[in-house]
């Protein structure tokens, strides 16, 4: 009988601290300078424990968080502190992009990094989205999500098997550069591009940059020309397409059709369950290919 009371009393202890986890995690609040991290919770059923997040910069997919009673806590690259600390949160969701304010980020709440490093972009993903579904209790509904969206890149992986020749390039104030893009090239299998005679990296600091002219694109002759325009994203002058594909037929690329992606989706946000998918969802339907049933 003692044996009995004491699984029993060690089985109710368990549970006990199972809820009182749960609970703690259920009241956690976040304040979230990644877009991809908080389309995340939001997938996941938890925008109820966001407390603010940057309003400046919102790309077109999170419009239905403008009904919802959040701080904006500044921009990407300014944070406003006061506005974040009067959130109250619990937890702060930050990247590179703060990282020059993370002494001042640390001293209002705990911070957790979700920059997507290392050479396994999907693993990356997966690992952040378990901590954010571990911080709101959502463990559970992380596992089936990310099932979905393992299966689905997988689908669309095959489907994309003989994709067109593409060539993915960033455009900034008029400029191009070579991006190769991880949802792309690795989680999506679509082969990269040789570089022509010439064409060299240059290091700025910390980064790398490989700038193509019309002319180099119309070397490399892919295809497809997929452009991620960083100037529209941040509220600049953004890619005239036209102009664009007039350049690449005069350098000898007439046959490259130009498919201009979501700029905020791709510059300012991913990474996350929701943004994931529609970047997916754009490649496909870019490239030509009908998704797959």
């Amino acid at each position: 009988m003692k044996k009995i009371a004491m699984k029993s009393a060690l089985a109710t202890s368990s549970l006990l601290a199972a809820a009182v986890s749960a609970g703690a995690h259920a009241e956690e609040r976040f304040a979230l300078f990644d877009l991809g991290s908080l389309d995340t919770l939001i997938a996941l059923g938890a925008s109820d424990q966001v407390v603010g997040y940057p309003k400046q910069t919102m790309p077109g997919y999170l419009s239905s968080l403008e009904e919802g009673d959040y701080t904006d806590i500044g921009g990407l690259k300014t944070p406003d502190l006061d506005a974040l600390a009067e959130s109250e949160p619990t937890l702060i969701v930050y990247t590179g992009r703060q990282g020059e304010h993370k002494e001042a980020l640390e001293a209002i709440a705990p911070l957790f990094d979700a920059g997507l490093t290392g050479d396994d972009y999907l693993a990356a993903f997966d690992d952040n989205v378990r901590t954010l579904a571990e911080h709101a209790g959502l463990e559970s509904e992380a596992e089936d999500a990310l099932e979905t969206l393992h299966n689905e890149i997988e689908t669309q992986r095959e489907a994309l098997a003989d994709a067109p020749r593409t060539l993915v390039v960033t455009h900034n104030d008029g400029n191009y550069s070579l991006n190769e893009h991880p949802v792309i090239h690795e989680l999506l299998g679509v082969e990269k591009q040789a570089m022509p005679d010439g064409v060299e990296a240059e290091t700025f600091g910390e980064r790398s940059f490989t700038r193509l002219s019309p002319e180099a694109i119309a070397e490399i002759d892919p295809e497809r020309l997929l452009v991620i325009d960083r100037s529209a994203a941040i509220g600049q002058q953004p890619l005239d397409a036209d102009e664009l594909r007039q350049q690449l037929e005069e350098a000898g690329a007439a046959n490259a059709e130009v498919a201009v992606l979501s700029p905020a989706l791709w510059y300012l946000s991913g990474g996350g369950l929701q943004s994931l998918s529609l970047q997916i969802d754009e490649v496909v339907s870019a490239l030509g290919t009908a998704p797959a049933s």
